[in-house]
């Protein structure tokens, strides 16, 4: 078999989306090889999936996005809440959320800020980057088959434009494959939840008197209620560019084809309200809300990540966020396993951090459907029932108990009541701004490429570190913070990093290179570098739990 293979790459990335397309950008900016295969030529031009939050942005604010991304959404940069409406023509229009960062609340928690940007237009950034760093990305091959065995896996693919078919030994195959995965369903691996909620049609329409209608209000989406007209509307560009979603009901023998340009034009009029608006429908595309989370995120070397792994409801944008912190989550630790820093143990964490996460994020997102009256989900919420108020902690307060942490509480709830990024093991690192050789930055910054360990200042953490990432040849980066000259950050206006971090003056703390805490400790410690040297040991040397058929093989790098 090695002797008929034509490529031979570290990992091999199946699916060019949104999702595909962050794993390989983390990957090369990790300097990890890899090849992006992806059966259809170009990424999609329908605009879709939106909403970036900002834990995401903190993602791609470490991955040197953040000015790119808001550059590509500058055209809806003033767009901001969620207005819901009997028609845009009545007096009855209502904010169920007036504004994201109401009071720029945000700042208390993260350098970034959520942003309004397409899909369709993030790739490209994501394409550029990606490639900048090295990426190997092909479009119009798709994937025919793979098999896996103990020391990797085999995958052969075909080119669509010229038919040939190509071999490709990777060491690890991620399926960012979508909803429908044949990855996935060539590993077996099943789906729960409540399967599908609704379904839409994404029309695509241009308008040029639509904005006289919509006025000032600059809204992410506008939920129209009327019972015979319901559905969603979304702006492209402000003027003349816009989206309707309209409620689609296969289950009553609706097909895709009775959305003619007719029947969609007097729709999008009377759900607006304005029964002479002139309207040109320029595409549609059919898309189904569904709650399912996989039962594995992993079989042997082969993972899945994204819709591959999770659909979610639309409401919220959860589905494509929880699908690129999947993809960051799995590719620093494959980084580490392939450049053999780690044991392929560590591997097995992307699962049991992931997967608690996404049951939580999904059902929290049908919820939120609900609450806002989705068109074509007719879910009526509980009188008195608990409605999904706190967006924050669902966003970037959830935290792992089980994983490549040490010192989380074992019945910790995955996604809080409250925001409490107080430096706990199992959660993300907080923000603080601090000042580095003249520059000022937040703590977040930090955290991408290495484990980080942050100490005050005449304390032997940072000495300690340096002895241990000698010993282990790994890389550790530390830092000492206070407000003195020796202080590697310093801090603004006298604040208190370890009371932040919820440490001392005399602890340490262990970040990941996801931004998550690793280790905490409040106590200064007689033999500093024995400690971390065991510290270290435990997160890169798990003990490997079966997961699949080729799990049981010892370490091979």
């Amino acid at each position: 078999m090695e002797e008929n293979v034509d490529h031979r790459v570290p990992v091999l990335i199946v699916g060019g989306s949104l999702v595909g397309l962050s794993t390989s950008l983390f990957l090369a900016r990790q300097g990890i090889r890899h090849m992006l295969v992806e059966k259809h030529s170009a990424i999609s031009e329908h605009p879709r999936g939106r909403g970036i939050n900002v834990r995401t942005m903190e993602l791609y604010r470490s991955a040197g996005l953040e000015e790119s991304i808001r550059q590509a959404a500058s055209v809806l940069a003033e767009n901001n809440g969620i207005l819901q409406a009997g028609s845009l023509t009545g007096d009855d229009d209502r904010w169920l959320l007036k504004d994201v960062d109401a009071g720029g609340a945000l700042a208390r928690w993260s350098p970034t800020t959520w942003c309004l940007c397409s899909q369709n237009a993030v790739e490209p950034v994501l394409m550029s980057h990606a490639r900048t760093h090295g990426a190997d990305l092909r479009f119009s091959t798709e994937l025919m088959s793979f098999d896996q065995d103990a020391t990797g896996v085999t995958a052969v693919v075909k080119n669509r434009d010229t038919g040939d078919h190509s071999t490709i030994r990777a060491d690890y195959l991620i399926a960012a494959d979508g909803p429908r995965s044949p990855v996935r369903e060539q590993l077996r691996i099943g789906r729960q939840g409540r399967g599908a909620l609704f379904h839409n049609v994404s029309v695509t329409f241009r308008s040029e008197q639509l904005v006289d209608v919509v006025g000032d209000r600059r809204f992410i989406v506008c939920y129209l209620t009327r019972p015979e007209a319901d559905g969603a509307l979304l702006p492209v560009d402000n003027q003349r560019m816009w989206v309707f979603h309209l409620p689609w009901h296969p289950e009553q023998g609706e097909t895709l084809e009775d959305f003619t340009p007719a029947r969609c034009t007097e729709h999008i009029r009377r759900a607006i309200g304005a029964p002479n608006l002139d309207i040109e429908i320029t595409g549609k595309a059919p898309w189904h809300a569904t709650e399912l989370v996989a039962e594995q995120y992993s079989r042997g070397r082969v993972f899945i990540t994204g819709d591959a792994a999770h659909e979610m409801s639309p409401t919220g944008a959860f589905g494509s966020n929880t699908g690129i912190q999947d993809a960051h989550n799995l590719a620093w630790k494959l980084a580490l396993v392939l450049n053999g820093s780690a044991d392929r143990g560590l591997l097995d964490t992307y699962e049991s951090e992931r997967l608690p996460v996404a049951q939580e994020t999904s059902e929290r997102a049908s919820a939120r459907s609900a609450e806002h009256s989705h068109p074509g989900y007719a879910v009526p919420v509980a009188p008195g029932g608990r409605r999904q108020g706190g967006l924050l902690p669902v966003i970037m307060g959830y935290g792992y108990s089980s994983g490549a942490v040490l010192g989380a509480p074992p019945q910790r709830p995955v996604v809080p009541e409250g925001m409490y990024l107080t430096g706990d093991p199992g959660t993300r690192a907080p923000h603080l701004w601090v000042n580095k050789s003249g520059d000022r930055i937040s703590t977040l910054d930090l955290y991408e490429l290495s484990f980080v360990l942050l100490s005050s200042e005449g304390t032997p953490w940072r000495d300690a570190a340096n002895r241990v990432a000698e010993r282990l040849a790994i890389r550790l980066d530390a830092y000492t913070i206070g407000t003195g000259p020796q202080a590697d950050l310093t801090v603004e206006k006298g604040a208190d990093w370890a009371q932040m971090h919820g440490t001392t003056t005399e602890g340490a703390l262990l970040v990941r290179p996801d931004g998550f805490v690793a280790w905490r400790t409040s106590a200064a410690e007689p033999d500093p570098e024995t400690v971390l040297y065991d510290i270290m040991t435990a997160l890169l040397r798990p003990t490997m739990t079966p997961a699949g058929p080729a799990a049981s093989v010892g370490d091979e790098h």
